[in-house]
């Protein structure tokens, strides 16, 4: 099976964007030499690699295991090209992290912080929701992953390292702002804003709201945490946020943290990958830094959380 490396980077690039069009676009091609190099593949391979539903595009059988392949063997090489520099004295390479879209906020200055020990590595960031995540740990697709809810029936590594409070917010002139004190189920009389099917935020909190016995009768579906508090913003409703992702709306008054009694809701970010993985040079340095820096990560639990909230 004459494979090029070429052939296998576009193959990777719409098994990530689940698109031909988007693929090209990402990899700088035109879709027919997208659709050409797939083509080629699928002959060597001897099956399809792609089937379409509908208009959603899905990975075959054969696509899964290829896709599996493909990250051992670009592994393999980002970890030689990693041992020969740190051969040469300094560590150097590309960490591939993905990271559930909540820890947007807080990952680019924890990688900061990271990176001053090590200036030559350099960072690919992949932000996801909790089901995306989910999958791409079971095709081995990054160096590790950062995620909160860690999937019980996938064989993991992980290591908890920083508090995430999920807080209730509202504008100020919300009528809920003028209250002291307040229930979960209160807020079952407003219209909640929440995140699309396969959010680790809308999972959490969906169930903490059943456990509490909380109602909420109305909601609106947003994609995404920014939709969220823009949606909060314009007096659309509530919603139960991070409290990472609306630090600096809460410093400016723009809005409040609604005093409920049985929030913050509180979730650990951990840093993930699979049991038996083999973490190249880069990704271990990463890892032990996160395990290690403790006043690091508690300065950015101090910064993004409002208070010193790591993990003790």
């Amino acid at each position: 099976m004459r494979m090029t490396l070429r052939q296998m980077q576009v193959f990777r690039a719409v098994c990530d964007s689940r698109s031909y069009s988007r693929a090209a676009e990402e990899m700088s091609l035109t879709q027919p030499a997208v659709s050409l190099q797939i083509r080629q593949l699928e002959e060597l391979v001897g099956q399809p690699l792609f089937e379409y539903v509908g208009k959603k595009l899905y990975l075959t059988d054969a696509a899964e295991a290829l896709l599996k392949a493909s990250a051992d063997i670009f592994g393999r090489l980002e970890s030689l090209d990693m041992q020969l520099s740190d051969l040469q004295g300094s560590l150097q390479g590309q960490l591939n992290l993905a990271i559930e879209s909540s820890a947007k906020y807080f990952v680019p200055h924890l990688f900061a912080a990271f990176r001053q020990q090590h200036p030559e590595v350099s960072l690919q960031l992949t932000v996801v929701n909790h089901a995306q995540a989910v999958r791409r740990l079971s095709v081995n697709r990054d160096d590790l992953l950062i995620m909160s809810q860690v999937p019980s029936e996938l064989s993991l590594e992980f290591f908890p390292f920083l508090t995430n409070p999920i807080v209730a917010v509202a504008p100020p002139e919300h009528p809920l702002c003028q209250r002291d004190t307040l229930r979960l189920a209160d807020l079952g009389a407003y219209p909640l804003l929440i995140r699309e099917t396969g959010s680790g935020t809308r999972k959490a909190c969906e169930e903490y709201a059943h456990q509490k016995r909380a109602h909420f009768a109305q909601t609106m579906e947003v994609g995404s945490s920014e939709a969220q508090v823009e949606g909060v913003l314009a007096g659309l409703g509530v919603a139960l946020l991070p409290r990472h992702a609306v630090r600096q709306e809460l410093a400016l008054g723009v809005l409040r943290e609604l005093p409920v009694e049985e929030l913050p809701l509180q979730r650990s970010w951990c840093v993930v990958y699979g049991r038996g993985k083999r973490l190249s040079p880069v990704a271990a340095a990463f890892h032990s830094f996160i395990r290690e820096e403790r006043s690091a990560i508690n300065a950015l639990a101090a910064r993004f959380a409002g208070s010193a909230s790591a993990l003790q």
